[in-house]
């Protein structure tokens, strides 16, 4: 039961956090969100810079939850866009329609490539295989070799930094599901078999995604919660199987409080390494081994209105760093307030403190514009301006042997009386964004007494029963 004048601290005021501080004021809760940024969102905010807004890493608004999209709904109302959806891969001088269409795909490639593909595919399945153990083994099986090296391999180890063979094999099964070049083959000349639809529109805030979380925070403060910004969390004070108390810095203040109850969407490295006492040898030991993939996003302003149609270019080009790049007035006009100007979003994957981490705004603002000129996506138009964003653990990293570390986690924060851990950093799991919130839902629901799994948060497990378009898409890119 969740009584008002228990203080239960939410840590992040992501999508995770925020759905779990709404639902608390819901059922009569106040609680403490504490975020370390100066936004609500976390990696789905919305950044401004001199009126122009960039949605941070790109999010669709889709799902196949009724219930979250009830909230998308309530909260964002009238400024819900349709927006029809365009994405298409860079490889070799050519763009190809994405996910990829087959046909037209082997159209593209030519007739020796494509015969390279066929080949390399029917070579691959006359072959006995032992399940695969890395995302290569995974990809080759179910793509052939060519077609792996052509549309996986570049553009994943530009995302993760890694080798292929270095990733785990269920990154590929999260990200790709059951679909394979046979399958794709047979949807493309029979019709429907199975695989699930693909999103040809999608919802949008008018004003990007961090509207809906501005929105949200409103909600929640109305209700009688309270959202901190640039309000670290650093201590974790632990008495036995409680955490009983929290440390943050604010403004370059300390504070600490008592709190009842704690449910967090920080890494889950750091929230094993910021508590005290230490938990035991090998759950900090797990915790120093779990990794994060950073994130760059250069916003560049262009002095043209129709740079190309799409909302996003997957860049798999080995000859640029660029891993996607986004055109922000493709997904609403709203968010470019210049009728006679673009912003562009670079996207770039690194290590924090990396050598591109640690380069100064002005070079990778030069970088990104010698990128879009070198893809022939200028056309004569001039870069004016430019903003970085850089975002710290972005993406958990599935490395192999990561889910070892995770379940000698899971299993010690499990017996955690009055924690839990929710959202893509807080169990480390590549979740979307309906995912993360329906897990800040189900956490809540906890702590009034039911007993859900949130390791195994799945929205997309049944069809949606709502009239409104709800669809999901399994691919190897970033969301």
């Amino acid at each position: 039961m969740v009584r008002p004048e228990q203080t239960t601290a939410v840590i992040g005021a992501g999508p995770a956090g925020l759905a779990a501080a709404r639902a608390l004021t819901e059922v009569g809760g106040r609680p403490l969100v504490l975020e370390r940024s100066d936004k609500v969102g976390g990696l789905s905010r919305t950044e401004e810079y001199k009126g122009f807004r960039f949605d941070v890493g790109g999010h669709r608004f889709y799902t196949r939850s009724d219930e979250i999209w009830n909230i998308w709904r309530d909260v964002i109302g009238g400024d819900f866009l349709k927006v029809r959806r365009l994405s298409r891969i860079y490889y070799n001088g050519s763009f190809f329609q994405y996910p990829l269409r087959p046909l037209g795909t082997l159209r593209r490639l030519g007739p020796l490539e494509s015969a390279r593909v066929i080949a390399s595919y029917a070579a691959t399945r006359m072959r006995r295989h032992p399940q695969p153990e890395n995302f290569e083994q995974w990809t080759i099986r179910r793509f052939g070799r060519r077609l792996y090296e052509i549309f996986f391999k570049t553009y994943t180890e530009k995302v993760w930094g890694i080798p292929c063979h270095t990733i785990a094999a269920d990154w590929a099964d999260l990200r790709i599901g059951d679909l394979s070049l046979g399958k794709a083959l047979r949807n493309a000349l029979l019709g429907p078999t199975g695989i699930k639809t693909l999103i040809e529109e999608f919802h949008y805030p008018v004003l990007g995604p961090g509207m809906a979380w501005e929105r949200m925070r409103t909600g929640i403060e109305a209700g009688g919660g309270q959202v901190l910004l640039d309000a670290e969390v650093i201590d974790l004070e632990r008495d036995g199987l409680r955490i009983r108390r929290l440390g943050y810095r604010s403004h370059a203040k300390l504070h600490v409080i008592d709190c009842d109850r704690v449910i967090t969407s920080m890494p889950l490295a750091d929230l094993i390494l910021r508590m005290r006492p230490a938990p035991p040898s090998d759950v900090v030991a797990a915790a120093r081994k779990l990794k994060y993939r950073a994130f760059i996003m250069v916003g560049l302003i262009v002095d043209r209105p129709d740079m190309f149609p799409d909302n996003w270019i997957y860049v798999h080009s080995p000859d640029v760093r660029v891993g996607r790049i986004q055109n922000f007035r493709n997904w609403s006009p709203a968010l470019v307030p210049d009728a006679n100007r673009s912003s562009i979003g670079m996207e770039y994957f690194c290590d924090e403190g990396d050598a591109m981490w640690n380069r100064a705004d002005v070079e990778l603002i030069e970088i990104a514009r010698r990128e879009l000129a070198a893809l022939g996506l200028i056309r004569g138009a001039r870069v004016v301006d430019g903003v970085v964003v850089r975002e710290t653990a972005a993406y958990p990293l599935y490395n192999r042997g990561y889910e070892r570390e995770v379940k000698v986690i899971r299993d010690f924060v499990d017996q955690l009386e009055n924690l839990q851990t929710i959202g893509r950093n807080g169990m480390h799991r590549y979740n979307n964004q309906d995912h993360s919130m329906l897990s800040g839902i189900l956490a809540v629901r906890n702590l009034a007494g039911e007993a859900h799994d949130l390791w195994s948060v799945n929205p997309d497990a049944r069809e949606p029963e709502s009239s409104e378009p709800a669809a999901t898409e399994r691919t190897t890119a970033v969301r």
